[in-house]
C-alpha cells in the first residue's frame, strides 16, 4: 500500500458569516456572530426561532440562471464553494490530468427543499394522477445527496474517485478524511472534498425543534450559541458548504501550490449507543481521537489546538470536554479547545469542512479562533476553551472532531507544513 503525503491547497466556502474564505475568516477570528431571527419563513409557531442563514447569496458567477432553476440550493451551494476552492488552489487546468482529479462532496440531509416544494404541489392537487404528471422532472436529482459530488465533478471536470458521505453533522470530515485515504493510496493526485446543507425549511426546522436540540435564546439571538458556557441550552441551525483541496504533496512541490497545511492523521469510530444522544462517556469519540493520532504517528503532546464539535447542547458539550480529558490526561489544560459554532451556528453536514478550514487558516495565520459567548464556566467544562478573544499563537498540530447523530465519530489531524 502506497502512502503518499496529502495536503490542503485550496479553500472554499458557503457560510453565515461570509460567503468566501477572507469574510469568513474575518467573523470566526473576531467572533462576528451569523446568527439572528430565522428570516426564510415565519419562526413564531416554532419553540426556537433563531437560525444561521446565508446572506446575500448570488451564485450566478458561478452557473447560469437556467442551471440555478434547476439545482437544490445545497447542490448551488456546494458548486460555488467547491469552484471557490479551485481558484484558491490556482490550478493551471489544461495540465491536469482529469482522470487523477476526483470529488467527494456529501450532505447530512440532502434536498429538503426539494422535497417539500414538491410534495406541497403534489398534495395541492386533488387527483392523484393529475398531481403525478405535475411532479417536476428533477426532483429526484434536485434531492439525492450525492447530486452535489456529482455536479461539482461535471462543472470542474474531475474525472477521478467521486463518492457522497451521508453521516450527518460528521458528513464533511468523514468526506475529506476518505479523501485523505484515496491520495495516500495513490489512486488520485487531487480530491476536492467537504460537506454542504440546505435544510433550513419548515420541516427540516420544525424535526429540530420537535427534537428539543435548539437554542430557545429568542431575545438574544447573538449569544444564543454559547459552547462550553454553563447557560447553553442548544444548538443553532446553520447552514452553508465547506470545501477543500487535498493534493498529494509531490504533486503541489510539482506546480509549485501555495501549501495552508498537512493531513497526517484520520480516525473513525461508532458509538453504538443511542440514535441522537452521544455516550455520556465519551467512549466513542475518545477511541477516534486515539485512532486520528496514532494514524498521523503523533503523541498528545503533540497537540496544541482543538477545533471542538462543540455544539452548545447541555449533553454534547460536557461529554466532548470528558472525551478530551480521558485523551489527553492532565495535558487536556494545556490545550487550547475553541469552538467556532458560536460564530457560524451549526452547518450539520458542512460544519466539518468549515472547521478543518478554521484549522488551517489557524495553522498559517497563527491566530487561535476564539470560543465567543463564553461568560458563565462551567465546572463539567473546565478546560482553556479561548474565551471570547483570539489568541495569536504559532501552533504546528491542530485536530478537528465531528461527531454526529447515529454516533458516528471523526477526527482530523492537520501539521504545519514542513520538508
Amino acid at each position: 500500500m502506497s502512502n503518499k503525503r496529502t495536503v490542503l491547497t485550496g479553500l472554499g466556502a458557503v457560510t453565515p458569516v461570509g460567503n468566501n474564505i477572507k469574510d469568513f475568516w474575518d467573523a470566526v477570528v473576531t467572533g462576528k456572530t451569523g446568527v439572528a431571527r430565522l428570516s426564510a419563513f415565519d419562526p413564531t409557531p416554532f419553540s426556537s426561532q433563531i437560525a444561521a442563514e446565508i446572506k446575500n447569496f448570488n451564485p450566478t458567477s458561478y452557473m447560469t440562471p437556467k442551471q440555478e432553476k434547476r439545482l437544490d440550493p445545497f447542490v448551488k451551494f456546494a458548486i460555488v464553494a467547491a469552484k471557490m476552492a479551485v481558484e484558491d488552489a490556482m490550478f493551471d487546468r489544461d495540465k491536469l490530468k482529469s482522470e487523477r482529479a476526483g470529488v467527494y462532496i456529501g450532505s447530512g440531509i440532502g434536498g429538503l427543499h426539494t422535497i417539500e416544494k414538491e410534495h406541497k404541489k403534489y398534495i395541492m392537487n386533488a387527483d392523484e394522477s393529475q398531481a403525478a404528471s405535475r411532479m417536476s422532472p428533477f426532483l429526484i436529482p434536485m434531492l439525492i445527496v450525492n447530486m452535489a459530488s456529482g455536479i461539482v465533478s461535471i462543472e470542474v471536470g474531475f474525472r477521478g474517485p467521486n463518492s457522497a458521505a451521508v453521516t450527518a453533522c460528521a458528513t464533511a470530515s468523514h468526506s475529506i478524511g476518505d479523501a485523505f485515504r484515496i491520495i495516500q493510496r495513490g489512486e488520485a493526485d487531487i480530491m476536492l472534498a467537504g460537506g454542504s446543507e440546505a435544510a433550513i425549511t419548515r420541516m427540516g426546522f420544525g424535526g429540530f425543534c420537535a427534537l428539543k436540540a435548539l437554542s430557545t435564546h429568542n431575545d438574544d439571538p447573538e449569544k444564543a450559541s454559547r459552547p462550553f458556557d454553563r447557560e447553553r441550552d442548544g444548538f443553532i441551525m446553520g447552514e452553508g458548504a465547506a470545501v477543500v483541496v487535498l493534493e498529494e504533496l509531490e504533486h503541489a512541490k510539482k506546480r509549485g501550490a501555495r501549501i495552508y497545511c498537512e493531513i497526517v492523521g484520520y480516525g473513525m469510530s461508532g458509538d453504538a449507543y443511542h440514535m441522537t444522544a452521544p455516550d455520556p462517556c465519551g467512549d466513542g469519540a475518545v477511541r477516534c481521537m486515539k485512532a486520528s493520532l496514532k494514524d498521523a504517528r503523533l503523541n498528545t503532546e503533540d497537540v496544541e489546538y482543538i477545533n471542538a464539535h462543540g455544539t452548545s447542547t447541555l449533553l454534547n458539550d460536557k461529554m466532548e470536554t470528558n472525551a478530551i480529558k480521558t485523551v489527553f490526561g492532565d495535558y487536556a489544560y494545556k490545550l487550547a479547545v475553541s469552538s467556532t459554532k458560536g460564530v457560524t451556528g451549526h452547518l450539520l453536514g458542512a460544519t466539518g469542512g468549515a472547521e478543518i478550514i478554521a484549522c488551517a487558516k489557524a495553522l498559517s495565520e497563527e491566530v487561535i479562533p476564539p470560543t465567543i459567548n463564553y461568560e458563565h464556566p462551567d465546572p463539567d467544562c473546565d478546560l482553556d476553551y479561548v474565551p471570547n478573544e483570539a489568541r495569536e499563537k504559532k501552533i504546528n498540530v491542530a485536530i478537528s472532531n465531528s461527531l454526529g447523530f447515529g454516533g458516528h465519530n471523526v477526527t482530523l489531524v492537520v501539521k504545519r507544513y514542513d520538508e
